[in-house]
């Protein structure tokens, strides 16, 4: 059986941190392109950062070879560095003695990381990668339903 690859894009906006807040995600398979976006009344940005990546891997119905796309360092270092994974070892506690944060989030996203086999890529921010500015359009928007 072959394990297919798929491309995902994610990102997180908050308005204030915390405050209203989105994520989108954008996952390609193909031909295939599926847009899926979300938001939170009250949170952070990394929380809606972690969310779009979280969501987009729950999206997935099989072990699949994933290319995530972030502009989100905190999400990139935190996996490609290792410090989710020390900071779980540690009780969720960082070399500094100090709580880590979404350690609720972490622990669901080291476990998809298990599940499939993720390859991480940064991107910059608000540049020229049009699936990353999708990806901000729509989180925005999510965080804009929450505007009071």
């Amino acid at each position: 059986m072959t394990v297919k690859t798929v491309t995902i894009y994610t990102d997180g906006a908050c308005s204030g941190n915390p405050g209203p807040g989105g994520w989108g995600a954008i996952l390609q398979y193909g031909k295939f392109k599926k847009e899926l976006s979300g938001g939170e009344e009250q949170t952070t940005n990394n929380r809606m950062e972690l969310t779009g990546v979280i969501t987009a891997l729950e999206a997935l119905k099989e072990p699949c070879i994933v290319e995530l796309w972030s502009d989100s360092k905190y999400v990139i270092d935190a996996l490609e560095k290792g410090w989710a994974k020390g900071w779980k070892a540690r009780g969720w506690i960082k070399p500094d003695k100090k709580p880590a944060l979404n350690p609720d989030l972490w622990e669901r996203l080291l476990e998809l990381c298990e599940y499939h086999t993720v390859h991480l890529h940064w991107v910059k921010g608000h540049a020229d990668n049009e699936f990353n500015n999708r990806c901000d359009e729509l989180a925005v928007a999510e965080s804009q339903k929450f505007r009071k």
